[in-house]
């Protein structure tokens, strides 16, 4: 529940949340009208201020959008629109490389940095946050993050993915045709996820409280204006934000390969883990974890599967060719997505695999190259096959979770669960933690 202002003080917090990304969003608008050609860093610094702003706005209306729309399917709009500026970006660079083949390694770039950043970094940092807060307020360690029984249906359709995540590098290519299966996939999981409303109501902070506490008409009216001028800034700032990163890189002699894999998620993905950040200090630790599992079921669906058609409308051939390395960076991400899911089978997630996955992340940049890369994956995927092993009896449940009606398998009961989840009065229900 959220705490409801003065209604005669909203219209004014609203407005004195809107202040600072609309002048951060400024320059980059009066960039684009007047034709300006600034510099490449220069550039750099004004479209991506203005992206991370947008993105921002993006993510309080899509918050603040769960008051009118259920549960379930909030979940997965939210995360959707949070890594909307980052689907432009790539969405671009795809749209390029039917033009310019030399776009293709930009696009695969993008997208499995940002895929590699919100599980190493997102998902471990909600969950080490999780458990520390939860920690401090029961008095007594707290080891893990506890799901409930109707969230194996995303981890269900992750793991679905994963699996199909390896046809990219076994192929050598992301094809129009997986594209379409995809997208398939993606849209029935919206359809699954809209069913699945707990009755709920959303728990909103900050800015995102404000707008959602507004009188219902005005409320929708100005998360409608929210959508609309956020996404209109973000169109106008993907093409030149994504070709001054490119230009930085040759510029100030920075492999630009890198700076679209890093950079690029760094920016567009900064609300996402802020928000997933504030759910899990509040003590929603499942709300955050949710949310972030649900943007990664959007990645290996929604943005691998428009990439070809982007490519195709950009004048390709809808079949997006990945040399050696792109192989490599999609295998490792595939393999890196596995473990997440073997963690996740049984629906808990301990505090020693987000410290795995925090380290392992941060150690691909101290080993680089293809030898580097391959290494990496295969520790994951050694770990990963550890953990299947340990949690062999989840392994069809959460497969079958997506073309079942009803989630099985509650979490296996032990000494130290802690969720965090509102919706069960602040307390795991199995083991009694307090965490609100």
């Amino acid at each position: 529940m959220h705490s409801t202002p003065s209604t005669s003080s909203l219209p004014g917090r609203v407005l004195r949340n809107l202040a600072l990304p609309s002048l951060l969003v400024l320059p980059a608008v009066l960039v684009r009208v007047t034709g300006t050609h600034p510099v490449a860093p220069v550039a750099l610094l004004v479209f991506g201020a203005a992206v991370v702003a947008a993105s921002f706005v993006l993510a309080w209306a899509a918050e603040a959008a769960e008051v009118d729309i259920s549960g379930g399917l909030a979940v997965a709009v939210l995360a959707v629109i949070a890594v909307l500026p980052e689907y432009a970006v790539d969405l671009f660079f795809a749209f390029r490389a039917g033009s310019d083949p030399t776009y293709v390694q930009y696009a695969a770039a993008n997208m499995t940095g940002s895929n590699r950043l919100l599980l190493g970094l997102g998902w471990s940092m909600v969950v080490l946050v999780s458990v520390w807060v939860a920690s401090r307020r029961s008095g007594r360690p707290v080891r893990e993050v506890v799901l409930e029984a109707r969230h194996r249906l995303e981890v269900g359709f992750l793991a679905v993915l994963a699996l199909v995540a390896f046809v990219i590098p076994a192929t050598g290519q992301i094809h129009i045709v997986l594209g379409c299966v995809l997208l398939a996939f993606f849209a029935y999981y919206l359809v699954r996820v809209a069913s699945h409303d707990d009755g709920s109501e959303p728990d909103l902070v900050g800015p995102a409280a404000a707008v959602g506490s507004l009188p219902t008409t005005t409320r929708r009216v100005t998360v409608i204006a929210m959508f609309v001028l956020s996404a209109a800034v973000i169109v106008l700032c993907a093409e030149p934000f994504a070709d001054a990163l490119v230009s930085s890189g040759q510029a100030l002699g920075v492999d630009e390969f890198l700076l679209v894999q890093w950079l690029a998620p760094l920016a567009s993905e900064a609300p996402e883990f802020i928000v997933a950040l504030i759910f899990a200090t509040r003590g929603n630790a499942v709300g955050a974890l949710v949310m972030l599992i649900s943007a990664k079921v959007n990645q290996w669906s929604l943005l691998i599967g428009s990439l070809p058609i982007a490519h195709l409308t950009g004048g390709g051939d809808g079949v997006l060719v990945l040399d050696a390395r792109q192989v490599e960076e999609v295998f490792l991400t595939a393999a890196q997505t596995v473990l997440g899911v073997a963690v996740l089978l049984s629906l808990r997630f301990p505090r020693w695999a987000a410290w795995s996955l925090l380290g392992l992340f941060v150690v691909q940049f101290a080993i680089p190259g293809t030898t580097g890369r391959l290494v990496l994956a295969g520790v994951y995927l050694v770990l990963a096959a550890g953990v299947l092993v340990h949690h062999r009896r989840h392994i069809v449940p959460t497969l079958t979770a997506p073309f079942r009606r009803t989630p099985q398998g509650p979490p296996e009961d032990g000494p130290h669960g802690a969720a965090g989840d509102h919706r069960s009065n602040g307390v795991d229900a199995r083991v009694g933690t307090p965490v609100g």
